[in-house]
């Protein structure tokens, strides 16, 4: 009897530890038949920037979060990310003497997007820029080297010292704030359902890694699961022409939020418009940063011609890279850019780089016209002296191309980025048909649409991330 009664006790400490739950490992939380219910302030779905952004702002505030993440680790497609992180008005620019302000920022974007973006999102967007590169750098962040990517006016895509990929800095910088906070993320749980009650959602039910349902009552649930960008079924239904194509997204950016949302009345928008990334490697859809070519590179094709201005926007770039031979072109560079770029050093490693001391030996290797070759490096190092692309009209030459070794690497066009998804307004709150708020729900990051209109410049993506998942935190912890 004395056994029995000291067990009930050990059992009911145990289940009021799991009701108390405020963020765990998916492995910490035993569940079965949706019998456990867990309660917290806020619940996270998804583990990139925008979740972990959105997360940390949440903790910060002094309330409890749940982050769950449906992948074996965390970062979705913000690891990914190479270029930087677009800011204007930030301390990194000031120290190099690199000026910019709020108004090109949010005219570039506009003329990015075509003018499809909503200005009201992309105006918060701009002004809250600099301010997201100096919370990163108040938590050990490197985002100090500052570059130019495709589209921009200015010198504004903050990255690592020495050009390094900046996705994986930002993950390994607010993960590691979470960490010393106390938050942990629930790996490897899918979320399969909100839970809406009287037009509010007050939850989410979701299943661990061996298919266990459970249940999470919250006041807010904060969407950040990423785009559909490798979910092909899904893709070829907003846009038939892409049926084929690679991805440079990582296998979870599958839509589920965009599906959950629209289940409790969620509106679209922009939902067609996706995004290829003209540098893709086509055996892998390993994705070439834009900053190689902001760095100096040229893109040639087959018969060593250029045919682009390289930094044109993206869906310019990719059209012109799909009417070469083979639908692929080759991304060439010299020594030269090879040291003004870290992340260069991890492409070679990779084994995707061909290399030559000479142009010939390079053009070989690489099967592509060696006279024609030396012409267009001859006419392109004489425009970057002379300041002035005769051929395409490319107003940033950084560096000429005549340090050897040389560098080739074949690139083609992939879905890159899902513009479209849920609308929201500038508080991340979700918007149904009617233009209201959805009480409890907020969204950040790719899972919506609004923000890049019909075409999203270089560098964008992650200054989305961490703008509107800050927003969506404090938008939670404010309900």
């Amino acid at each position: 009897m004395k056994n029995r009664k000291k067990l009930g006790i050990i059992g009911l400490v145990v289940v009021l530890a799991i009701i108390s739950f405020a963020g765990c490992s998916s492995n910490d939380v035993k569940t079965g038949n949706n019998d456990v219910n867990i309660t917290t302030d806020v619940v996270v779905i998804g583990s990139g920037g925008a979740g972990l952004a959105a997360a940390l702002e949440v903790k910060n505030a002094g309330k409890e979060v749940i982050v769950l993440e449906k992948m074996p680790i965390i970062g979705g497609n913000t690891l990914r990310a190479t270029g930087g992180l677009n800011a204007a008005g930030s301390s990194a620019q000031a120290t190099l003497g690199l000026e910019d302000t709020v108004e090109a920022f949010f005219t570039d974007t506009m003329k990015g997007g075509y003018d499809k973006n909503d200005p009201e999102l992309v105006q918060i967007l701009a002004e809250e820029s600099a301010e997201a590169v100096e919370w990163l750098l108040s938590m050990g962040g490197d985002f100090n080297d500052v570059g130019k990517l495709a589209g921009a006016t200015n010198t504004r895509a903050h990255r690592p010292t020495g050009g390094a990929p900046v996705g994986p800095e930002v993950v390994k910088t607010l993960r590691s704030a979470l960490e010393e906070s106390g938050v942990k993320i629930m790996t490897e749980t899918i979320a399969l359902k909100l839970i809406e009650e009287d037009g509010k959602v007050i939850g989410v039910i979701a299943e661990d890694k061996d298919g266990k349902e459970f249940t999470i009552n919250a006041t807010s649930v904060v969407l950040a699961t990423g785009g559909f960008g490798a979910n092909s079924t899904m893709l070829v239904e907003y846009n038939k022409d892409l049926e084929g194509f690679g991805t440079t997204n990582h296998s979870g950016a599958t839509g589920d939020g965009i599906a959950m949302a629209q289940e409790v009345g969620a509106a679209l928008v922009d939902i067609e418009e996706i995004q290829t990334h003209p540098t893709a490697v086509p055996s892998n859809g390993y994705m070439i940063t834009e900053a190689v070519r902001g760095n100096g590179a040229i893109l040639i094709n087959r018969d060593g011609e250029r045919f682009v201005n390289e930094l044109a926007t993206r869906d310019v770039v990719s059209a012109a890279m799909l009417a070469q031979e083979g639908k692929t072109g080759f991304l060439f560079f010299d020594q030269g850019v090879t040291d003004s770029l870290k992340a260069i050093d991890g492409y070679i490693k990779q084994g995707i780089v061909t290399e030559g001391e000479t142009l010939e030996e390079l053009a070989e290797k690489a099967g592509i016209n060696p006279e024609n070759l030396k012409a267009t490096l001859t006419d392109y190092n004489q425009y970057v002296a002379s300041k002035e692309d005769k051929d395409f009209g490319r107003n940033d030459m950084p560096r000429s191309l005549e340090n050897s070794k040389y560098y080739a690497i074949e690139v083609g066009p992939a879905v890159h980025h899902t513009m479209g998804g849920i609308k929201i307004n500038t508080e991340a709150q979700v918007l149904n048909a009617e233009g209201k708020a959805i009480a409890g729900l907020y969204a950040a990051g790719e899972v919506t649409g609004g923000v890049h209109g019909g075409n999203r410049l270089g560098g964008n993506a992650l200054t989305d991330l961490i703008v509107f998942g800050r927003i969506a935190g404090r938008s939670a912890v404010n309900n």
